[in-house]
Formats: structure tokens, sequence, C-alpha cells
């Protein structure tokens, strides 16, 4: 395989250096510290595990190290890069051009979210062979070749077929799995993930994590895993740096820090796990059905190629029924690609499908245009990716107020700001934070936010797709907290979705099993995750660690 040959600010070291070594990082911007005189190290062949709440500086310490801040940033301090022949690059003092061939190359970057990261203008083989003609010249045949073999490396279903998709025609795990083959791609000698199983159910994590622990164990090759998931930390890190507000506050051998933290907030951590249950429902409530589907369907036709026949059509949601009744939480859970995404997108007409649709009675399938989108205030969904679903060019102002504009176009102006200042207070963010924009927000914030938009409307339905997914433990207990304490005030009826059964168990009141689009188990939490009648089912328990109780 073609390396890059090293750059002019190598130089050659005698003994055995780590692989990426920051000594005293500092991140400004203007004003503002974010990082505040952070020092690691990571050796070949070693896992270090970055883990922290939402804003505590994780990824964009790593961001720092690979020269992928903001012009206005600045940064301080030592990044060293060592090669596996021992030359030592300074990475502060690269060019962008010297930077184009160690990003990539030298060093994998798996983001945090994949949607925001893959072009939607280009297929997603086209942006992995992209990556392997830079850096080691391969085109035509070969580089397709190639792109097939990482694409089975990472568990994508159907490589073959989805080589030559659009990132939107993905699932969001399966995005994510084309971002690590990308990282992948030329066997660098250092991999920074980002979160790179947030969108991944809990069997294919194991999956995933698995691949690079093997890929670390052949090649030799360090990776750092910033992660909000302790028990994937626990399993295949062998240290761990925990950061809160922009400083180290503990490192150490995995075993040493979980098993004996010597600080309050990583005992803090490793005891926010999803607690509770779901709230209980009145007989009223429980007897009344905000939502049913009847035979819901979802087909996508195929691309028929020239002198050939219609193939047949690919079935993502094989024909099922569902009742959500007033109050209710149904959680969904299933493989990425399993059809959640593809189900809750049916049952709000964003997506054409077959089958009855009733939302307080009313049948949707067969309503009107106009009428039909005047019922959509009823019904909102908050996305698994808030920074994608967010738009960047409008405060939150204007963000959470555009659906109340539409729907009740009579309302002054003061109106709109109180009503957007009163649903801030009631996701419990502060009303000053109403002319920021989202680029500005954590992520815990950000999914705050979409939740703002969507209550505002006061709706009866509100679908919940991966709500807590990139978010930490401790940020996933204040947001149940809150879903849970809306759902009482409001009446609201949840449809949510996640790969996280803890999560599911601890706010959902019944549970849908899906895989390869079609309904294999449902009944009450406690029947389905306590004494699961399918495989299927019982292997996802398993590797959720959960326990049966």
């Amino acid at each position: 395989m073609n390396r890059p040959s090293p750059s002019p600010q190598a130089t050659t070291t005698g003994a055995e250096p780590s692989v990426l070594r920051l000594e005293n990082l500092g991140i400004h911007f203007g004003k503002s510290e974010v990082v505040k005189g952070l020092s690691l190290e990571v050796k070949r062949g070693e896992c270090l595990a970055i883990v922290g709440e939402s804003g505590s500086g994780k990824s964009v310490s790593l961001l720092a190290s690979l020269g992928l801040l903001p012009g206005h940033a600045h940064v301080t301090g030592t990044r060293e890069f060592t090669a596996a022949d021992g030359t030592t690059t300074d990475l502060a003092a690269l060019t962008p051009r010297q930077w184009q061939r160690v990003r990539g190359g030298r060093i994998g970057f798996v983001f945090q979210e994949p949607m925001t990261s893959l072009n939607p203008l280009t297929r997603v083989g086209e942006q992995i062979a992209e990556s392997l003609r830079l850096h080691q010249g391969l085109r035509g045949n070969a580089a397709r070749h190639r792109v097939l073999e990482l694409l089975q490396q990472v568990q994508l279903p159907r490589p073959a077929e989805l080589i030559d998709a659009w990132p939107h025609q993905l699932s969001g795990g399966q995005r994510q799995r084309v971002m690590i083959a990308m990282a992948m791609a030329n066997e660098p000698p250092l991999l920074i993930a980002d979160e790179p199983t947030t969108a991944l159910d809990v069997t294919v994590q194991q999956e995933i994590l698995a691949l690079l622990d093997g890929l670390r164990r052949n090649q030799g090759m360090a990776m750092v895993l910033i992660s909000h998931d302790l028990n994937l930390v626990r399993r295949h890190a062998d240290r761990v740096v925990v950061m809160r507000h922009g400083e180290c506050i503990e490192q150490g051998p995995v075993a040493q820090v979980f098993d004996h933290p010597s600080a309050d907030y990583t005992r803090e951590l490793l005891a926010a796990e999803p607690e509770g249950s779901a709230i209980a429902l009145n007989e009223a409530d429980a007897a009344t059905p905000v939502l049913e589907a009847r035979r819901l369907e979802v087909r996508f036709s195929r691309t028929r190629k020239l002198f050939q026949k219609r193939p047949a059509d690919f079935i993502a949601l094989q024909p099922l029924d569902l009742t959500l009744a007033r109050g209710e939480t149904l959680g969904v859970v299933g493989e990425s690609g399993s059809g959640k995404t593809t189900l809750a997108l049916a049952l709000l007409k964003l997506q054409t499908s077959r089958g009855e649709i009733h939302l307080e009675g009313e049948r949707l399938d067969t309503m009107d245009r106009h009428t039909l989108r005047a019922r959509r205030r009823q019904m909102q969904i908050v996305f698994q990716d808030p920074y994608g679903s967010l738009s960047p060019r409008m405060p939150v102002s204007d963000i959470i107020s555009e659906g109340l504009r539409f729907h009740h176009p009579a309302l002054s102006e003061s109106e709109v700001n109180q009503r957007v200042a009163q649903v801030l207070e009631e996701v419990e963010l502060p009303a000053a934070c109403a002319d920021r924009y989202p680029h500005e927000f954590s992520g815990g914030q950000r999914q705050r936010i979409a939740l703002a938009r969507a209550l505002i409307l006061e709706p009866r339905l509100l679908v919940l797709d991966e709500p807590t997914s990139a978010l930490d433990r401790s940020v996933q207990k204040q947001l149940i907290a809150l879903l849970r304490d809306l759902q009482a005030r409001r009446s609201l009826s949840y449809l949510f979705i996640s790969h996280d059964l803890a999560v599911v168990r601890a706010l959902s009141h019944r549970v849908m099993v899906l895989r390869d689009g079609k309904l294999i188990e449902t009944g009450t939490t406690t029947q389905v995750l306590g004494n699961p009648q399918q495989d299927y089912t019982r292997a996802l328990i398993k590797a959720a660690g959960l326990s049966r109780q």
C-alpha cells in the first residue's frame, strides 16, 4: 500500500513513541476558553477512550489535533503525530497541502453526524473511492472492488446495491457504517472515532467495535474512541480520559477508573444509567386511541435496467397493525435498516404507504393535501440528528416559531415571542438563548431546541426518532425526566424509536421489535424485555446487557 511521504516537519526519534501526543492543549473561541491544559497520549495498538458530558470538550480537542477548527479558534500547546517508522510530525506546523496527505491517509476520522459529513450530491461508493484515489492512486474496477470489501467489512447489507446509493437513501446506522468504511479505507496508523456507534443498534455496535478491535490487533492501529456509552468503553478501551468543562479531571486504565474512580464527577457518570419506568396511564386515556394503523405497508420500486424486466419492489415495511393510546409511549426497536424510521414517516404521511392511518378517529390516508396540512400540527417529529434538522442560518427563535406562524398566522409578534419563551422554559432552556444559532449549542441543547419546535404547536402525537442517541448518559437521564414530565402534563402520546434498550425500558409502556421491515414481537415493556419470545429479541437484550427482571 502506498503511504504518503513524511512531511518537511517530520523528525526521527529512537525510542518507541506515542502515535498521538497532546500536551497542555488549550482552545479559545474569542474570550471563551473551551479546553484548558489537556494532556494525553495514544500508543500504537492502544484504544484510548474520552468520556464526559455534552459540551465537555471531547470532540473539539480531537478536531483541534487535526486542524479542523474554524479560523477564529486559537489553539495552543503541543500536537504531535508519530508514524510507524518513528518519524514525528508537528501537527501545528503543517500547511494545507500537507494536511491533505495526513487526513485520511495517516489519520482516519469518523465524525459524529454522518448526514452532515457525507456529500449529499455524491454516491456513497464514490465518496469512499475518492479517499482511495487520493492516497493510494486506486481507480476504476480496482477502487470499486476495494470499496465493496470495505462495505462488507462494516456489515452494510446489500453492499453491491448500496454502493451506488445516495446518502439520503440510507438509514442513520447505514450512513455511520459508510463513514467508518471511509475512515478505514487507507488503514491509517491512527483512527479517531467520534461516537462511531451512536446510530447503531446494540448488536451492530458489538460487531463494529469487534471489527475495529481486530484492525487494532492485526495492523497495530491506535484508536481514540469518543463515546458517551460507558458499557462500550469498559469493553473495548484500554485507558480512559474523563473530561468536564474543558479539563481532564481523571485518566488511567479502564479497570482502575471504572472500579475505583477518584473524582466525584466520574462516579456521577457511572451512576447515570436510565432508571424508572413509564408514567402510569389512567383508564380513560388507555381506552382512547390517538393513532391507529391497519395493514400499513411501505414499498420502494427498484430501477429497471435497459432491456431487463422490472425487478420486484423492495418491501421496506411489511404489513402491520398498531394502536397508540393517549398519554402512552410505544417503543420501536430493531437493528439499523429494520424499518423503524420508515414506519414513523409513513404514519406521519411523510412517506408514501399502503393501508389505513387514523389520527384521533380521522383517516389520514384519504385526506386531501389542504386538510392534511392543517392536521399536521397535531403530529410532530423530533429527528435523530438535531444539527442536520435545524437550519444553521436561522436563530433559535425563528426555528421554534416557524410552524407556529404558519398554523396560527393571526398571532401578533409579541404573542409569538411569548409562546417561544414559554416553550423554551418548558424544555429547560433560558429565554436568552432565543437569539443564538444552532452551532452555538451542545448536542443535548440542540435536541431540546428540536423538542421545543415540536411542542410549540401543542401536538397530540410526538414521534421521537433516536432523540437520545447522541447524548451522554447524564444528559439522557435529564431528557428522559423531561419527556416524562411533558407527557404527564400534556397527555402526549409518544412513538419512541431507539436502539438503546435501557432508555426504551425507562420510558415505554409497550414495545414493538422490527427486523428487516417485519414486526416480529410486540407486547408490554415488561413482557418483551423481561420474557422475550424471539431469538432476535433475546440477542438484542443480551447485547445491551439488560438484566431480565
